[in-house]
């Protein structure tokens, strides 16, 4: 227990009273009589609120936190002490995270119950850690502050925003083109699966006439055919160093974590298998994962990844993913390429591509497309422009030769990158080409 600042005034006020006294001897024993009665009162009070605190507090977490996005936590306090009970509350909420209601003070009756519901907003993916709560009881009559820990400590998961992923991906599902600019292309392709017969539509190409069905129906009926199943994709996901510049609000590393959100989400209701390979400083691997519902089987995968200061070995992945992968998939390297990257980047996806159809998705910089659009006002200005033009130049070359050898590439800034992630892949399977 510690003493409020009633404590402290009332023992202000008496001192000043035993410096009045020293001057006044006839006041002595009143200060002695007024010290013993404060001294009894004081500690009388200490000893009701020791004796007759009693409380039950409970703490209910949602069940899953998604990074940025406000969850609500609920307190349940129930008073079963025999007198009204006046408390400050503080939640054990992780270290860096805020709540604006917390502290909580108020005055419980005597037998009666408070629920404090507050929102807790994590801005960090991976696990965090809710502490024990801080209960601080005020005696009765105001001397004396008593300190409570109460509860457990708590591990939750936060996991990326998913709700933005489900909406966009719906959009993609639903054919839809609108401001999100996810689109089904319907194009030709050799690897599609016949799906119905319907009834002939303008634009129709002869070839998907079935001409069996037409004759006994008297009517042109075309054959409808959908993008084949049970194909792979692997995100071959680097986490090096390169991945923590911060692009916007999020490292760049989350923007690539959010495109491979959406794009799974995408495959895996298209009936294909989606796994997952990091390196660079970590080297996990999630085998190939099928079905709507394995969402929650890479959100669980991939809620804790986390970038380090290592450097990116792409050789070193290239090895280990064909080691793993023996059937051909459509190999996802998701990265920030770099001019410098070519003497390793280009043989490690040679390898890849003798397997497999490799794409190179690579994230654009936004400090790097501000200095090629700034207006050149002075020398620093120059300077910044010619070295911006000549990292792009040194990353289209490299890209140019990856073309050359059949490997796919995307490079696009980051606020696009997951829809134009999705729209490729939605065309590599409408063109056939897995």
């Amino acid at each position: 227990m510690t003493p409020t600042a009633r404590s402290l005034y009332l023992i202000f006020a008496w001192g000043l009273f035993g410096l009045a006294a020293s001057i006044r001897p006839d006041w002595q024993l009143a200060w002695a009589m007024t010290g013993g009665v404060a001294l009894l009162i004081i500690l009388v009070d200490a000893a009701l609120l020791k004796a007759g605190s009693r409380f039950d507090l409970t703490r209910e977490l949602p069940g899953r936190f998604a990074v940025g996005e406000a969850g609500e936590v609920r307190l349940d306090f129930v008073n079963r002490s025999g007198r009204n009970l006046e408390v400050e509350i503080y939640d054990g909420i992780p270290e860096g995270v805020e709540s604006e209601i917390m502290p909580w003070k108020g005055l419980i009756p005597k037998g009666g119950k408070a629920r404090i519901e507050h929102e807790v907003r994590i801005l960090e993916r991976g696990p965090a850690m809710f502490r024990q709560i801080h209960v601080g009881i005020i005696s009765q009559l105001g001397f004396w502050r008593r300190r409570v820990l109460v509860g457990e400590r708590e591990e939750v998961k936060v996991y990326p925003d998913y709700e933005p992923v489900v909406r966009f991906a719906l959009l993609a599902m639903q054919s839809r083109q609108d401001q999100m600019g996810i689109v089904r292309r319907s194009l030709a392709g050799s690897s599609r699966d016949f799906h119905q017969l319907r009834e002939y539509r303008e634009g129709d190409p002869l070839a998907q006439i079935d001409w069996k069905a037409t004759s006994r129906r008297i009517e042109l009926i075309s054959r409808e055919y959908q993008e084949q199943r049970n194909q792979t994709i692997i995100f071959l996901t680097d986490t090096g160093r390169r991945m923590r510049a911060m692009d916007g609000d999020l490292p760049q590393f989350d923007h690539c974590l959010n495109a491979m959100l959406l794009l799974s989400y995408v495959a895996l209701r298209q009936g294909d298998q989606v796994g997952v390979q990091s390196f660079g400083g970590t080297h996990r691997w999630l085998p190939p994962v099928k079905g709507a519902h394995s969402m929650s089987t890479l959100l669980h995968h991939l809620y804790d990844y986390k970038t380090t200061p290592e450097p990116s070995d792409f050789s070193a992945a290239a090895e280990r993913l064909m080691v793993r992968q023996n059937r051909r998939a459509l190999v996802v390297l998701l990265t920030n390429l770099r001019g410098e990257d070519a003497s390793e980047l280009v043989p490690a996806l040679r390898i890849l591509s003798g397997r497999h159809l490799v794409m190179l998705a690579s994230l654009r910089e936004r400090t790097i497309e501000d200095a090629r659009h700034q207006a050149v006002e002075s020398f620093n200005d120059a300077l910044r422009f010619a070295a911006a033009e000549q990292y792009d130049s040194e990353r289209s070359e490299v890209m140019a030769t990856l073309r050359g050898f059949g490997v796919l590439t995307l490079d696009v800034p980051a606020q696009d990158f997951p829809v134009a992630l999705a729209n490729r892949y939605l065309d590599i399977k409408a063109a056939g080409r897995l």
